[in-house]
């Protein structure tokens, strides 16, 4: 077996949707990146191909590329999923941790952890996506954007 570590940030923005974990939330600003900007599922993509040691998203995915702009992230979780599968892996169980002051994600974590679930070909129960805040220190704390930190573990296919 082999574990990943992911570290994703995202400035906060007026005028884009808030997606994390592959769920619209309702909330005044948006993460501002290439893509979607789903900073859970960005960490969680590191993770996997760190695992496997198959680089970066920036490097399967660059932000320079128009092909990405707007991309939506569970889809792109979809083709890391593909390429981990190419290279003989499965992922086997993660868990993920939002860094944010708000929304509050708790009425949305079984949709974002059934999305993940669906996508990596597991069972909800071996995802594991909780959140916590920063305390009010920081460019988190201070409501300016959002990190996420994800673990993975993969394993051959049998």
């Amino acid at each position: 077996m082999f574990v990943g570590f992911g570290y994703d940030v995202h400035r906060l923005v007026e005028g884009r949707p808030l997606v994390l974990g592959g769920v619209s939330i309702p909330y005044e600003k948006g993460l501002d990146g290439h893509s979607d900007a789903d900073v859970l599922l960005h960490a969680l993509m590191d993770a996997l191909l760190g695992a496997a040691g198959l680089r970066d998203i920036g490097y399967h995915f660059p932000p320079g590329d128009p092909a990405y702009k707007g991309a939506d992230s569970m889809k792109l979780l979809a083709h890391v999923v593909d390429l981990l599968a190419s290279e003989g892996y499965r992922p086997v169980n993660v868990d993920i941790t939002l860094l944010a002051e708000r929304p509050k994600i708790g009425p949305h974590v079984e949709q974002m952890k059934g999305n993940i679930a669906g996508a990596l070909g597991v069972e909800p129960r071996r995802v594991g996506v909780k959140a916590t805040t920063n305390e009010g220190m920081g460019f988190v704390g201070e409501g300016q954007g959002m990190a996420a930190y994800a673990v993975a573990l993969i394993a051959p296919l049998a």
